[in-house]
């Protein structure tokens, strides 16, 4: 079930494009593309990083090698950009959002997200990935993580694995506000670029 407008749209969009695109899993086969992405989640709350190119908190991910599905991505992606080893939680994949967004080049990314389970040591990405990754607590993510993030954010701190890591003594920034804010000095942002 949805968890918002935002990825009630999402969902709709994925499904009518996978219904006639001929090879979706497959960025070079045209300029509409599933990736994979993922929550990193552990005992210290979420792991972000900051974007090379569109600098960003954001959650690491990207494009899908050829035979891999997007939980395979979201895991090998989120690997290589944290330096943590990494995990599906008990059970396997777990898909906790979509989101559907404009990428660089004229693409449009559709975004599957995963929760992944992290160890509890620091990100240490290696030469080549964005030398800026750590942990945040969950009211510290709401407030820098980019607006199509948030929903996964509520999703992933429902689930039992974030119970452990949670962050009482900030505010709850990806919970909505009556204002139609989203948490305490968050940035009305959009992902409008590729995160690869």
């Amino acid at each position: 079930m949805p968890g918002d407008e935002r990825e009630a749209r999402a969902r709709a969009r994925l499904v009518a494009e996978l219904r006639h695109l001929p090879s979706p899993f497959d960025e070079q086969a045209g300029p509409v593309h599933v990736t994979g992405s993922a929550v990193v989640t552990g005992r210290r709350g979420i792991v972000l990083h900051m974007h090379k190119r569109l600098h960003r908190w954001l959650q690491p991910g990207g494009h899908l090698e050829p035979g891999e599905g997007p939980w395979d991505a979201a895991l090998r992606e989120s690997q290589e950009e944290t330096g943590l080893v990494l995990a599906h939680p008990v059970g396997g994949p777990r898909l906790l959002h979509v989101d559907v967004h404009d990428a660089a080049q004229g693409h449009t990314h559709l975004d599957l997200r995963y929760l992944l389970v992290a160890p509890d040591r620091d990100p240490t990405p290696p030469p080549g990935e964005s030398p800026e990754a750590r942990w945040f607590g969950w009211g510290e993510a709401g407030a820098v993580a980019d607006e199509a993030l948030l929903g996964a954010l509520r999703a992933a701190r429902l689930q039992p694995e974030a119970r452990s890591a949670s962050d009482s003594s900030l505010p709850d920034p990806v919970t909505p506000c009556s204002s139609g804010a989203t948490g305490k000095g968050l940035r009305s942002r959009h992902n409008g670029a590729d995160r690869t």
